[in-house]
């Protein structure tokens, strides 16, 4: 009798074991059931968040490019109104009046030639002048 005593009750401690593992187990799906809806909805929070932080960042990026992009176009619109202003005195200094001759000079003036270039200035008949020899 001993000997089936002694199955019974391994019997007992296998069905004990078994119970426990499966209580565990049940326990811990019940466990996630509950923890995953609410953690999903946690991490979807956080991350709304930051979409939100990079979107504002984004907006303030775009304002302080503007607002530079603005204080070049005023600086750029100060510039041109000294260069018209020294381009009045320039005409008035000359008699008032803008002739070809001053315009050519300008045009000359604003480009900038090596001793390689060669300028054919055109006449009348718009046939440049061409030179008789080369040095």
């Amino acid at each position: 009798m001993g000997f089936f005593y002694n199955e019974d009750r391994k019997d007992a401690e296998y069905a004990r074991i078994i119970f426990t593992i499966l209580f565990i187990l049940a326990g811990s799906i019940a466990l996630l059931m509950a923890v995953v809806p609410q953690y999903k909805v946690w991490s979807n929070e956080l991350r709304g968040k930051a979409q939100l932080r990079e979107a504002e960042w984004s907006k303030q990026v775009q304002i302080q490019e503007a607002e530079g992009n603005l204080e070049a176009e005023k600086l750029n619109a100060q510039s041109e109104v000294a260069r018209a202003k020294g381009a009045a005195e320039a005409i008035e200094i000359e008699g008032g009046s803008l002739t070809p001759e001053y315009i050519q000079y300008l045009w000359v003036r604003s480009n900038e030639f090596s001793e390689a270039t060669t300028i054919y200035i055109p006449t009348e008949t718009n046939l440049p002048i061409l030179e008789a020899t080369r040095l």
